[in-house]
């Protein structure tokens, strides 16, 4: 079974050990990257007011202290290259420079991601960096860059086997070692030529799929490939929450702390989704580890998406120290379906740190469900009986304090946390990092306690429509003292 493949058993091990890690090619992204880019909302519209009012829209809403920290451009910022080959910023988008923006993001305490394309042009035609690799990394150190996002379009043929792709990326990934300043590495080839097989010793995270749509589970053309064994020539576009998810599930156990696989970026309060849809998109990217890049325009963004991308128990789930994506343990068809075809229903799980146990019943079928998760299933192993299945523990639901609507639509009419009944929603990452946090026990962290499940028994709960059941599984025995002990973060 994947639940107890090499990676997970080692990993918790060292952990366990307390063993130094040596992360894959560099110490950024030890925990998946987090932040906002523009592409999903705004597409080639884009220029310094967006970037800088951006920032400071997300620092008041209290997003940047949640955890969202890069502040990524996309593509159309260039205006092609000069007479000696460096790339060229378009004026009129950025009049005051790109170290401009990069200084007044930095000021406002995140930092600064663009895009380039490992091709002769990017996917909106600019130029690309395939040939000028060393060269632009140079240009990207010398604007205070602190992310890199690099695409496949355009790519001369310099694909078709893992080796000619994986070689074409590594020479980014040596320029901007040699360019003098850390810059997280981003590759994006949408899942051609297997990258989960390279990907760890070549970058901080990559793409895994075709692009993502804003869609729970609706099929397109675009989006040819799916299904358990993934193997896709064409990745495509527009692609399902689901179709993604169901990609990932048979490849996830490639990520590890310092490289992760990217299901691509976040559709929260885009519109094409309904609330519980986005509570489970959210919900299965932070399980699985994968980057959470918000791709919504901030200023227009409403009371439930600002509370579904601020949940704290959700995100430590996704910045949890181990960093050890959760696997599909089962996955069963039903007969309830919606206008695209048959539904499902799944159960993830995996490890966290300090012994904890996420469990996450999804539901993608057209109605409301009761589901069930034995220990056994839980704690899967490849033979033998898990010990934890003789073990009892406490459930923690971690959407049951999710942010109300109307604190969250108070955070949005005035553009403040000053509210004190914002500390009760908020955790502040940047003052106290998920690891110092799930280690001094902040209830934040931890959901709400709903119950128990004894040794040997079961979870049943009602999952919604197109919905997750998410839950943090505590040990009575180790945990029995602590439970009221848990702690709100000083404000």
């Amino acid at each position: 079974m994947r639940g107890s493949s090499l990676f997970t058993t080692v990993t918790a091990f060292f952990a366990s050990q307390n063993v130094e890690t040596v992360y894959p090619i560099n110490e950024m992204g030890v925990t998946p990257a987090m932040g906002w880019n523009n592409w999903n909302a705004f597409a080639c519209s884009v220029s310094e007011d967006l970037l800088i009012s951006t920032a400071e829209k997300m620092a008041a809403f209290g997003l940047r202290d949640a955890g969202y920290e890069y502040i990524v451009l996309d593509d159309c910022w260039s205006m092609g290259r000069d007479s000696k080959g460096n790339l060229q910023y378009d004026p009129a988008k950025f009049p005051n420079g790109m170290k401009s923006v990069a200084e007044k993001v930095h000021s406002l305490g995140f930092r600064f991601g663009m895009y380039s394309d490992a091709g002769s042009y990017t996917c909106a035609r600019y130029p690309g960096s395939l040939g000028y690799e060393e060269q632009d990394a140079i240009t990207f150190a010398s604007w205070d860059v602190d992310y890199l996002k690099y695409d496949n379009c355009h790519n001369q043929g310099l694909s078709g086997t893992p080796k000619i792709t994986s070689e074409r990326y590594r020479t980014m990934t040596n320029a901007l070692r040699a360019a003098g300043r850390p810059i997280l590495y981003a590759i994006c080839n949408w899942g051609e030529d297997f990258p989960w097989k390279w990907g760890p010793t070549v970058a901080n995270s990559w793409r895994m799929s075709g692009d993502i749509y804003d869609s729970f589970d609706r099929p397109d053309p675009r989006c040819p490939c799916g299904g358990d064994e993934y193997v896709c020539a064409y990745p495509g576009s527009h692609c399902s929450v689901m179709n993604i998810l169901n990609k990932a599930a048979s490849i996830i156990d490639t990520s590890l702390p310092g490289a992760f696989n990217d299901l691509d970026m976040l559709e929260v309060g885009n519109g094409g989704m309904d609330d519980e849809e986005y509570k489970a998109h959210f919900s299965m990217w932070a399980a699985v580890k994968s980057p959470l890049f918000m791709g919504n325009d901030v200023n227009v963004m409403d009371a439930k998406a600002l509370s579904i991308l601020n949940n704290p128990a959700v995100i430590a789930v996704s910045q949890d120290p181990l960093g050890v994506p959760a696997i599909r343990r089962w996955r069963y068809y039903v007969n309830d379906t919606d206008q695209y075809g048959q539904g499902e229903i799944q159960m993830w799980s995996g490890p966290l740190y300090g012994g904890d146990q996420l469990v996450i019943l999804l539901n993608a079928g057209n109605s409301a469900r009761k589901m069930t998760a034995t220990l056994a299933d839980i704690f899967c192993v490849a033979a033998g009986i898990a010990k934890e299945i003789k073990e009892d523990w406490d459930i923690y639901d971690l959407w049951a304090n999710r942010m109300d609507d109307a604190t969250a639509q108070s955070i949005i009419d005035s553009g403040s946390l000053d509210a004190a009944s914002v500390k009760s929603f908020y955790y502040n990452a940047t003052q106290t990092s998920f690891k110092d946090g799930l280690a001094a026990n902040h209830a934040l962290l931890y959901g709400k306690l709903t119950g128990t499940v004894e040794a040997g028994g079961a979870i049943e709960t009602d999952v919604p429509r197109h919905g997750v059941s998410m839950m943090r599984l505590r040990k009575r025995t180790a945990k029995a003292d602590s439970k009221a002990s848990l702690k709100v973060q000083d404000a």
